[in-house]
């Protein structure tokens, strides 16, 4: 096996008793891990990690759980969503009825003049009808509402709230986006894109700084209890997040390591891209900024992914940066300067202006291919260690541009619990805006790793719940765990169970070029490590969903216990 020479000193802690899938192919299982200083010292049978015991040695018997490299959750917005997720959860509202009797109890239970928030909202709820606060407001009892629709692009606001705004009327915005009017040219109260709803912004009630710390260090201590160990932050919308980070880590370990892409939005200058440049500097111990996170298009139903052909209601023609030339300009000024960048692309048009973008640096050559374990049955070679480029989202891509992320070394990062907002015979509002033939390529997640690319796997939340075994278990499904009854979309989309962890892991791990020290069980990578009561790859899916966590491990530092 892998173990290490005998030490000098002892380890800090030590895993028996567990099956360990290194996803190292050079030694695939074990029993047995030392962890030392925050890294793994040893790896392999009980026998390799014995000399490794010393007095202050804490051995810890997994009886047969399975251990995996941590779990990482590779596209979230913890320290933004502990704002975004105010208020009351909609998420269970299935019919207007439902949402219009929420929101009545809500309003009664609020303080004379407090406002309304909420997040969540389905836009099936609506029924295909055109969100608007006529539908909402005599539930509201008059009281300001600020209510985010489930996919964090677009949000319905009430009268009471657009008067505090002073919004009477359609606004220009520098970015696509829009306060929707009637033909009127009064305010729905649908606000679409952040340009829109950022104008709610001086006038809703926002968390203090003690409350945004404690509920951060809840969620993600929430997130460590399902199993996670790391986040792909893309985000760092409040320039106050580097000082919360280094103020929490002066007291107490981050129980989930955060790498975080503050946001690249058109009109930027050079001036603002250096800045974006010099805040990669920026870390502690299980945080950093590593990145920069873009945004090629909006969502299909706000109408606003750039599709290549118009979707039902005749939208999604247009780019989210008005001259798509100038998103060009600035990913490859980050590029030249050796930063990461991370673009949502929804629709099908933005897809491919990203790998055009990437095509047309004219450097995208990765390394050698690098052989990772992939099906059981065989190994899948992955192109290697210089992912510069990744793309979020990818919803709706035609075959044609498949073979493109891996010959141009981009990785794709997907959201496979994103597929609960659908419907297997696409009469949700995502397939009947963008057509029969483009939901039946909805969130290609298999054909996009037989095609060798990088798939990094992720929740998004607080879009959909951050769990990592529900995330693991509906890329196997295309369907939520343990709802046997809820017909599967797109099933030939579904990943294997080794795939699936692969992309909470090495996949996760390469797409940030951490391959080298994150992503396998093996001397001297990070102790992020994950153990679960089932084998993630072997466990029935329904099963994985709401399987025990037995130990969470961060940087050596044990965040969960079962």
């Amino acid at each position: 096996m892998s173990a290490a020479p005998a030490p000098l000193t002892a380890a800090d802690t030590i895993l028996t008793g567990a099956r360990v899938r290194t996803l190292d192919p050079a030694h695939p299982t074990a029993a047995a891990v030392a962890i030392k200083d925050g890294r793994i010292a040893a790896v392999g049978e009980e026998w390799d990690v014995r000399d490794w015991r010393g007095a202050a040695t804490e051995v810890i018997d997994l009886a047969g759980a399975t251990l995996t490299p941590g779990l990482v959750d590779g596209h979230s917005h913890p320290v933004y969503g502990v704002e975004m997720a105010t208020g009351v959860d909609l998420s269970d509202c299935r019919d207007l009825d439902g949402l219009r009797a929420t929101l009545a109890a809500a309003a009664r239970a609020l303080p004379p003049g407090g406002w309304l928030t909420a997040w969540g909202l389905d836009h099936n709820v609506f029924a295909g009808a055109p969100v608007h606060r006529d539908l909402i407001e005599d539930a509201l009892g008059g009281a300001p509402a600020f209510i985010r629709l489930y996919d964090g692009h677009s949000a319905l606001v009430s009268g009471r709230a657009l008067e505090a705004a002073g919004i009477t009327g359609p606004r220009e915005f520098v970015q696509r986006a829009s306060v929707v009017c009637d033909a009127g040219g009064r305010p729905t109260g649908h606000l679409i894109e952040h340009a829109a709803m950022d104008l709610l912004t001086p006038v809703i009630p926002r968390p203090s700084a003690a409350d945004r710390r404690a509920r951060l260090l809840d969620l993600l201590g929430e997130m460590a209890a399902n199993g996670l160990t790391g986040a792909h932050v893309m985000d760092m919308e409040n320039a106050d997040v580097p000082e919360l980070l280094t103020g929490i880590e002066a007291n107490t370990e981050l129980p989930v390591r955060l790498r975080l892409a503050p946001w690249c939005m058109p009109g930027v200058d050079k001036d603002g891209l250096d800045h974006l440049i010099q805040l990669q500097r920026l870390a502690g111990r299980h945080w950093r900024v590593g990145g920069v996170k873009f945004f090629m298009d909006g969502t299909v139903e706000g109408g606003t992914a750039w599709l290549e052909h118009a979707d039902c209601h005749g939208q999604g023609t247009e780019a989210f940066w008005p001259d798509p030339a100038a998103y060009t300009h600035a990913v490859h000024h980050l590029a030249r300067a050796g930063v990461r960048t991370a673009t949502h692309a929804i629709g099908d048009a933005a897809v491919r202006h990203v790998l055009d973008t990437v095509e047309l640096l004219g450097d995208a050559h990765p390394s050698p291919a690098t052989t990772f374990a992939g099906d059981a049955s065989r190994h899948t070679s992955v192109r290697g260690a210089r992912y510069r480029h990744r793309i979020e989202h990818i919803e709706t891509v035609p075959g044609e541009q498949l073979t493109r992320f891996a010959r141009l070394g981009v990785a794709a990062s997907m959201q496979p619990t994103h597929t609960a907002y659908t419907r297997a015979d696409h009469t949700d509002a995502w397939s009947r805006r963008v057509g029969e033939e483009r939901a039946g390529r909805a969130w290609r997640c298999r054909d996009l790793r037989d095609a060798g690319a990088v798939l990094v796997l992720g929740s998004d939340w607080p879009i959909a719940h951050h769990d990592p075994r529900q995330v693991l278990a509906t890329a196997r499904l295309r369907r939520p765990a343990g709802e046997p009854g809820i017909a599967p979309v797109t099933p030939g989309q579904a990943l294997t169970g080794l795939m699936a962890l692969e992309g909470c892991t090495s996949h996760a791990a390469l797409a940030v070029g951490e391959e080298s020290e994150a992503g396998r069980i093996a001397p001297g990578f990070r102790a992020d490590l994950t153990a679960l009561a089932v084998d993630p790859v072997t466990a029935p899916a329904d099963e994985l969903g709401t399987a025990p966590v037995r130990l969470t491990m961060t940087g050596g530092h044990i965040t969960h216990r079962g």
